[in-house]
């Protein structure tokens, strides 16, 4: 069996962070983030927080609009509207999920291409899926393709096998896959003998939300497994969608939880952010 070792999203998020702030630092204008939070959502609030924390020590500037979980659509929207007229502010966040009583679709589509620094935007989703990667990617595939890169992994010609379908991992990752010429499958809630599947991924991405859906034995010796799942345990700790010590037996390189995708999803923003800034002054 091979010995693992781990992809440090930490360590790699440090080093992007590091880049950022003095490319930052030589800039003749400071880029600004806008985050828009809904509600009074206690793991929102700490996301919000940790991003608008990431983005100040690189050098970015925060605008926070704070909302009452009870306005109307049609207040976010204005909202939205102002900050996407604002010259000021390179790139829009606004956290999900958003209270039930709103279309989170219409809320995202409202926010520029140019200005969505999440990704979410049907145009900056749809220029993905061309295999254009050059704008604005969604934020955790974005941040996986990164530390394969970041750890010398070789993706092209190898089988990638992504265990989720939602339009913000899952088939943003699969696009991007394919455009490092993987060979890509897509697994799912309706996928029949999802262990042959795994059993022949050389790059497992476990991003199905669902803890333990994978048995480690299902895992080829020696594959790169990714987990983007995160589950709070019963005894307080966190976790992702596979039980680590005995997959990563079986792995040649994974991605622990926390310290994994999570910090390069935050970092791919900070990206993303001033790589809006830079299109938005054509730079």
């Amino acid at each position: 069996m091979p010995e693992y070792r781990i992809l440090d999203g930490r360590k790699t998020a440090a080093r992007i962070r590091q880049e950022l702030s003095e490319q930052i630092s030589a800039l003749d204008f400071t880029p600004v983030l806008a985050v828009v939070l809904v509600g009074d959502d206690p793991a929102s609030r700490v996301y919000v927080r940790n991003k608008e924390k990431a983005a100040a020590k690189v050098g970015i500037r925060t605008r926070n609009v704070r909302m009452s979980g009870d306005v109307s659509q049609d207040e976010v929207l204005e909202a939205v509207k102002r900050l996407a007229a604002d010259p000021e502010v390179d790139g829009i966040l606004v956290q999900l999920p958003l209270p039930s009583h709103m279309d989170e679709d219409a809320v995202l589509a409202a926010i520029p291409p140019e200005k969505d620094v999440d990704g979410f935007h049907p145009l900056n989703q749809g220029r993905v899926f061309l295999g254009d990667a050059s704008g604005l990617v969604p934020c955790t595939p974005a941040g996986v393709m990164e530390i394969l890169k970041r750890h010398d992994i070789s993706i092209a010609g190898r089988h990638a096998v992504i265990i989720g379908r939602s339009r913000i991992v899952g088939r943003p990752l699969a696009a991007l896959m394919l455009a490092a010429h993987a060979t890509v499958t897509v697994c799912h809630s309706k996928t029949p003998d999802l262990a042959a599947h795994v059993r022949s991924a050389d790059i497992l991405v476990s991003a199905s939300g669902v803890r333990g859906l994978v048995d480690p034995s299902w895992i080829r010796d020696g594959a790169v497994v990714v987990d983007v799942g995160i589950h709070r345990l019963k005894d307080g700790s966190l976790a992702g969608d596979l039980d680590f010590e005995p997959t990563a037996r079986r792995a040649s390189w994974i991605t622990p939880v926390p310290g994994g995708v999570g910090p390069m999803t935050v970092t791919m923003l900070l990206v993303n952010t001033l790589r809006a800034a830079h299109m938005r002054r054509g730079v």
